[in-house]
């Protein structure tokens, strides 16, 4: 009986062991997963955010740098890139060069005027549109150097060069991952000393563990892990949640600076639409009006924050492709003759081949193509008809005609709020879609709308 017992301890003692060097391996696996699916999405996530920031802010820049570079305004151009420079801490430095690699602006005043040396870097990744993106060495450490082309009118004007310190964001990176390694040293040498009785709790805190990896890796991650233990498993929890706290503070960090971008992005498009207007002295701040009464329209239909703000950019793109028109078209103090209004029409196909140049900007080329079609399918470019002719474009349309109509042209006075209004109602079902009518004109029971408008536009 002794003897059974005897050898029932030891299978005991040998199967516990077992588990236990199991356990172990098993902990060590998990740390090390942890660990290096943690540093890989950091990595991949830190490193994509970092590159598209730089690159998006590149790429605004160039979009509104080139009726500037035209028109040889220097001091806007220096003004700019002095605002954007002192509003972007991670940015090193800001240059805009000519075809002939001549420094025009530069962030640095000293630089003006010499010639560009070629970047020295290695090449990152080269973008369809020309921007290119170099790994450099600076005096400050690592940056990305991001190279963009100023295309204005289909012409290339030159480059504008942005230095951006990626040391910024990595250094938040390394904070997060430097107490990862102790952890998991403590882990396994607490590990070794109680192995025996770990063997007996350690499925509980891996399958939470794990389950935490799993959430992470498909980022689900929303909750804390639960701490069973104070043993090393509990302090590798711990360590866990505190480096998914500190990721996850990274990730607030960077959609602040995405959210700082956007708002960038969208005064740019703000400067470009006054630029489109400003060609035409008759038509000044006729896009920001345009914005104003179709996001009107769109809230009364319940549209979304997100819906709103793609609304909005559509407005101030619509007319985008009047950069292509002709002075003697687009500022003729007559009716246009059947040739030039024929041309006139093209400018809807124009923008939305403007805005193909840049994915980002795809979910605008409808509205802009579309704003001209009519409910009947007598418009243009492409004859849409009914609820054919995206919802964007014929919110655009009503404001469109709205404020053309109340607006004083060369060749035409504007017309009265009421009289415009009255057109509107009789171009219902024709021109414009009956619902969306229907709304603007409830809208203007209680709102003057011309005035409204006005006060919006300052």
């Amino acid at each position: 009986m002794s003897l059974s017992l005897g050898f029932g301890a030891k299978l005991f003692k040998y199967i516990q062991l077992k588990v236990s060097f199991f356990a172990l391996i098993l902990i060590a696996t998990i740390t090390v997963v942890s660990y290096v699916i943690a540093v890989q999405v950091i990595n991949r996530y830190v490193m994509s955010e970092v590159i598209k920031r730089a690159e998006a802010l590149s790429r605004s820049i160039a979009a509104s740098a080139g009726y500037s570079f035209l028109s040889k305004d220097v001091l806007g151009l220096d003004n700019m890139v002095f605002r954007i420079k002192d509003s972007n801490q991670d940015v090193e430095y800001i240059a805009i060069a000519g075809t002939d690699h001549r420094i025009v602006v530069h962030s640095d005043i000293s630089m003006s005027g010499k010639v560009l040396a070629e970047s020295a870097g290695q090449l990152f990744r080269k973008s369809e549109d020309g921007t290119v993106v170099n790994q450099v060495q600076g005096t400050s450490g690592a940056l990305f150097e991001i190279s963009s082309p100023i295309i204005f009118m289909n012409k290339h004007l030159g480059s504008v060069i942005i230095g951006i310190n990626r040391s910024v964001l990595l250094d938040a990176q390394h904070a997060s991952m430097r107490k990862l390694p102790i952890a998991f040293v403590i882990t396994l040498i607490i590990g070794m000393a109680g192995s025996m009785i770990l063997s007996f709790v350690i499925t509980r805190p891996i399958k939470e563990l794990s389950s935490g990896v799993e959430e992470f890796k498909g980022g689900k991650r929303s909750r804390p892990l639960t701490v069973y233990s104070e043993d090393e498993l509990g302090r590798l929890t711990r360590s866990f949640n505190e480096m998914t706290a500190l990721i996850i503070e990274q990730q607030g960090r960077l959609s602040d600076y995405a959210q700082e971008l956007e708002a960038s992005y969208v005064s740019t498009v703000k400067v470009l639409a006054a630029a489109i207007d400003a060609r035409d002295p008759y038509t000044h701040g006729h896009s920001t009006r345009v914005s104003l009464l179709s996001l009107r329209i769109a809230r009364k239909l319940g549209f979304t924050e997100k819906e709103l703000g793609e609304l909005e950019i559509a407005c101030l793109f619509h007319d985008v492709g009047k950069i292509k028109m002709p002075d003697t078209i687009l500022r003729k103090d007559g009716p246009l003759d059947p040739s030039e209004h024929r041309e006139m029409m093209k400018h809807a196909v124009y923008g939305a081949d403007i805005l193909s140049k840049a994915p980002s900007l795809h979910k605008y080329i409808l509205p802009v193509r579309h704003h001209h079609e009519r409910f009947d399918g007598t418009g243009y470019p492409d004859g849409l008809c009914g609820d054919d002719i995206p919802i964007f474009a014929s919110i655009i349309s009503i404001a469109d005609a709205f404020d053309a109509m109340t607006s004083n042209r060369p060749y035409e006075s504007a017309l009265p709020a009421v009289a415009a209004l009255h057109e509107l109602a009789g171009s219902s079902g024709r021109q414009f879609r009956p619902d969306l009518v229907k709304v603007f004109l409830e809208m203007a029971e209680n709102k003057n709308l011309p005035a409204l408008v006005h006060e919006g536009e300052g």
